[in-house]
């Protein structure tokens, strides 16, 4: 079992043997971000109908402008626009668009690029149909001290904390948290404790790398979580010649850090072997515990509070066949805490785990997305689910696996029934990467009249 491998280069020299009989159909690891029940608890949610689906959108050569975007997506089904595109804000050039999010008043959007490490904030407040941009931050490696490729994106009281997957000295993992103003202003960088400078973390298993991928908080029990990937070196790579290269396939992350939430301290670096990901944590007030999952070894992992309120982590279920590598990427929670959502690159597939007893999660849905399938998002309501494809510009799959999309599915309980489905590539808008909503509701003066057809002047 890959699970009982003790050191990251036997656990990554069986994973580069298992992919490699693959890369006949391009398969990929992927790094994956943000629903509605994933958004900061410092933040208003959209506990309704959202209006538009925010996707964050990598450029393609050859394909309309080949410039990362901000596209707006209608997804009200009560709208004349329902599932079409009504907006889109291109920012020049092509930085490697990946993640973004909102600040706790939820007026503005900022969105990253990992390999340039710019900062795009865009007003969704004055129109939340139309955004705007309002500011580029271009100098983040310099004012951070070294942290390049700026990922999630986390709104805290004031303040936008925002993870970073590398370094501007050797480009490898070694990497830190960074705090901006809602305004836009540097605070501070907190770098991730590594072996000889712990900086008072207790280190609890073997590991200590300084790697940085998620970050979320439990407000109410001072928590804050993150995860681990991989370096500029190896997500900017192309992906079949990093696989051929045992040295690039040694750097990815196998750490989770519990950080204390007021103070910015770590506190414990927890052995998480096999890249995890995104950080899920539960919703109820009596529930203190938070899900990721590991891309290279397929598992889903449980940090929790235990009987003394020390946080802990396990792992608790197997993702498809972990031998097989189904390769899952990002994760969602529903806001009952009682289903998980988990993608899987490889096929396509989106599963969704009985999270009833967090400690043996069982998979009770799967259904094929597409060719590939990386981000789901989803609805406060748990009633509607929304997928994109893209991974990376080097990463994603090639020819007609290659597929580029926006998918909108209703959940019954029971089934998912597709909506819409947007095709990012016919629609020359790029690589379709990460979701968010906006709602009129947020801004209530802001939406606009329509008036009755008889008043409308021909």
């Amino acid at each position: 079992m890959i699970s009982n491998f003790k050191k990251p280069n036997q656990l990554l020299a069986t994973c580069i043997m298992a992919v490699s009989v693959l890369t006949a159909v391009e398969l990929v690891i992927s790094p994956a971000l943000a629903d509605e029940t994933c958004v900061s608890p410092y933040m208003p949610k959209i506990t309704g109908q959202e209006d538009f689906v925010y996707v964050w959108t990598l450029g393609a050569e050859g394909v309309g402008d080949e410039q990362d975007k901000l596209v707006t997506v209608d997804s009200n089904p009560k709208s004349k626009t329902y599932g079409k595109v009504v907006s889109t804000v291109s920012v020049g050039g092509r930085n490697e668009a990946h993640h973004a999010g909102f600040t706790d008043d939820r007026q503005y959007l900022w969105a990253s690029g990992l390999d340039t490490s710019k900062i795009f904030i865009f007003d969704v407040h004055t129109n939340p149909q139309k955004p705007v941009l309002t500011k580029t931050i271009t100098d983040f490696v310099a004012k951070s001290g070294g942290v390049v490729g700026p990922h999630s994106i986390y709104a805290l009281p004031g303040v936008m904390m925002m993870t970073g997957l590398s370094n501007n000295k050797d480009h490898g993992g070694r990497t830190g948290l960074v705090e901006y103003t809602n305004a836009g202003d540097y605070v501070a960088t907190h770098w991730t404790p590594v072996d000889g400078a712990l900086q008072g973390a207790e280190k609890t298993g073997s590991f200590a790398d300084g790697y940085g991928y998620d970050v979320r908080a439990l407000p109410r029990r001072n928590l804050m979580l993150t995860s681990s990937f991989t370096g500029w070196s190896n997500y900017m790579m192309d992906f079949g010649k990093m696989l051929k290269d045992p040295e690039a396939m040694k750097r990815f992350g196998s750490t989770v850090v519990e950080w204390n939430l007021h103070t910015k301290q770590p506190k414990k670096v927890f052995d998480v072997p096999g890249a995890p990901l995104e950080i899920r944590c539960a919703l109820e007030s009596n529930h203190n515990y938070c899900f990721t999952s590991t891309a290279l070894t397929s598992k889903i992992w449980l940090i929790y509070a235990d009987k003394k309120g020390q946080w802990q982590a396990k792992d608790v279920a197997d993702i498809g066949v972990p031998s097989q590598i189904p390769l899952p990427v990002d994760i969602s929670i529903q806001s009952d805490d009682k289903l998980l959502w988990v993608n899987t690159f490889m096929d396509g597939k989106t599963r969704a785990f009985d999270i009833s007893d967090p400690f043996k999660p069982k998979q009770v849905f799967e259904q094929k997305i597409g060719a590939q399938v990386n981000m789901v998002s989803s609805s406060w309501d748990g009633k509607r689910l929304y997928f994109t494809s893209s991974l990376l510009a080097n990463w994603d799959k090639k020819g007609v696996d290659n597929e580029q999309f926006l998918k909108a599915y209703n959940w019954d309980g029971a089934a998912l029934k597709e909506q819409f489905s947007i095709d990012f590539t016919k629609e020359k808008l790029g690589r379709a990467h990460q979701m968010l909503f906006g709602a009129y509701a947020l801004y209530g003066a802001n939406k606009p009249v329509e008036l009755p057809k008889e008043q409308i002047k021909k």
